[in-house]
């Protein structure tokens, strides 16, 4: 199951793991809003997965395969 948050509840779980972080509100919805981590919007509302934005921020993030590009085709 995911664990789905809020960008404020997000925000809050991580002050709460580390009281002197400079992560904010903002930084994560920059995150949010420039599609760096995975999202879901819900009325007016975005949804992340708070495991996905940890593994981001330690750095463990998948590199996102390219779109609207032509691809070289091997040949047989």
């Amino acid at each position: 199951m995911l664990r789905m948050r809020t960008i404020e509840q997000a925000a809050a779980e991580i002050k709460k793991a580390d009281p002197d972080t400079a992560i904010t509100k903002y930084a994560i919805r920059q995150l949010v809003v420039s599609h760096e981590i995975p999202s879901i919007t819900r009325g007016n509302k975005y949804l992340i997965n708070i495991d996905a934005l940890l593994a981001y921020l330690g750095g463990e993030t998948q590199p996102e395969p390219p779109r609207n590009v032509i691809r070289m085709v091997s040949e047989r």
